[in-house]
């Protein structure tokens, strides 16, 4: 298909160009007034790329609360073919999704309500809730629903994984399927059986030892590695305000093991000799100090709200440390949500959507790795539901269908075609 497109772009250049002008002009049409259209450079299969800021209400039940510009990313291919619609859960960034290839479709990207772009001027708390940002998916799908007409299918990946649960549980008949990747359906604020399930598969690892010890000498020599992370703000021209250098420390050695094992990190990469310059940059490198800098903790505020009042998250395994630690005043992450605001939880919003799930979640498929802390919260479909559910032994939060077993991968090819009706392109490959 991609040498098909170059051909016809070097013998027949007026016939792509001429493509992607009409979608421009359809777009122009069809998109509300005050939209801001963008055009970007197309890659893979696409013909045309566009940034798109969508005016959406701040509150859908409320016309005059104001507005706020979404930023979407359109790729176009076809409008005669299906189109992924990404349910991201964070800010967005225009890239190109698996699914897009094996469906050979469109693709929209839609970045969540207030973060990075799509953020008001003013943030008011209380609009940022799962039910506001599906209404804004909801909208997005009527409004593109007329320009593009053929089956329509839901993916995300991690919080974006369980926003395109929550769609489907909210909008079932917006998608014919929808797809989650790594897509955690928490109990509470803190899932403590995130931290059994680390415990759990920490048993399994030949360096649990070695992790174990760089926490203690971390810990253990604070007095040296903090002047080092002051250091590291100083070159990169980052600050430690609401979190100090000192409590950055803490939290990045309590967060290690989650890490190591969400991002499917090697044994044969974790240190041997525990020196100062080794220890630094291992957690440097796996965790990352720079994740509990102002500047981060103000990117992902909007996450953290949502994980403090519907989305739930997971806790610090600080029990066997206790004796080591003197900075961190508490071992949860209310800390990075915004400060004065209510932060109660709805434990039962997500309850909810597993209701739906169980009972009518039809045409779904889960993707799970199964070293992921968050594979704790997964969500697995009862045998009624016409439903795909993979989990790969051993795979991180990183998994990807390019990632599956041959056979995982033909199963969900088989289910998309049956679901779907439409020809599936396999990833080749690597």
């Amino acid at each position: 298909m991609k040498n098909t497109l170059l051909i016809l772009s070097i013998l027949f250049p007026s016939l792509l160009l001429s493509q992607s002008d009409g979608v421009l002009q359809l777009l122009q049409k069809k998109l509300p007034d005050g939209t801001k259209i963008e055009t970007r450079e197309t890659g893979r299969h696409f013909l045309a790329d566009y940034t798109i800021y969508l005016q959406q209400p701040i509150d859908h039940n409320n016309p005059t609360a104001g507005t706020f510009e979404q930023r979407i990313f359109l790729s176009h291919y076809d409008r005669k073919a299906p189109t992924l619609i990404v349910t991201e859960g964070y800010g967005a960034r225009p890239r190109d999704y698996e699914l897009a290839d094996i469906l050979r479709s469109n693709q929209i990207i839609v970045e969540y309500r207030f973060n990075a772009k799509s953020t008001p001027e003013e943030i008011d708390w209380k609009y940022l809730t799962n039910d506001q940002a599906m209404e804004d998916l909801h909208r997005v799908r009527t409004i593109f629903g007329k320009i593009y007409k053929k089956s329509w299918v839901s993916t995300g990946i991690s919080k974006g994984g369980t926003t395109t649960l929550i769609y489907k549980s909210k909008y079932p008949d917006d998608v014919d399927v929808a797809v989650s990747y790594v897509g955690p359906l928490p109990k509470a604020r803190e899932d403590l059986r995130i931290d059994e399930m680390i415990l759990d598969k920490l048993k399994d690892q030949p360096c649990a030892d070695r992790l174990d010890k760089i926490q203690r000498f971390a810990l253990s020599n604070d007095d040296m590695l903090v002047p080092m992370i002051d250091s590291l703000a100083m070159a990169d021209k980052i600050t430690f305000e609401r979190v100090t250098t000192a409590q950055a420390l803490e939290y990045a050695v309590l967060e290690l093991t989650f890490s190591f094992l969400q991002m499917g990190y090697s044994c044969e990469e974790v240190p041997t000799e525990l020196q100062v310059d080794t220890v630094f940059n291992y957690i440097k490198g796996a965790v990352g100090f720079d994740f509990y800098c102002e500047e981060t903790i103000e990117a992902l505020e909007p996450a953290f709200y949502q994980f403090m009042t519907e989305n739930g998250y997971y806790s610090f395994i600080h029990e066997p440390f206790d004796g080591l630690l003197d900075d961190l005043e508490s071992y949860d992450n209310s800390i990075f949500a915004p400060r004065g605001v209510s932060l109660d939880f709805d434990k039962d919003y997500l309850q909810r959507v597993r209701n739906y799930l169980h009972l009518e979640g039809d045409k779904v498929i889960y993707i799970q790795g199964g070293n992921d802390p968050w594979a704790a919260c997964r969500f697995v479909p009862p045998a009624e539901r016409d439903a795909v559910y993979i989990e790969k032994e051993g795979a991180s939060h990183r998994i990807r269908i390019n990632g599956l077993d041959k056979n995982q991968q033909e199963e969900i090819y088989q289910a998309l075609e049956r679901w779907l009706k439409v020809k599936i392109y396999p990833l080749a490959e690597d």
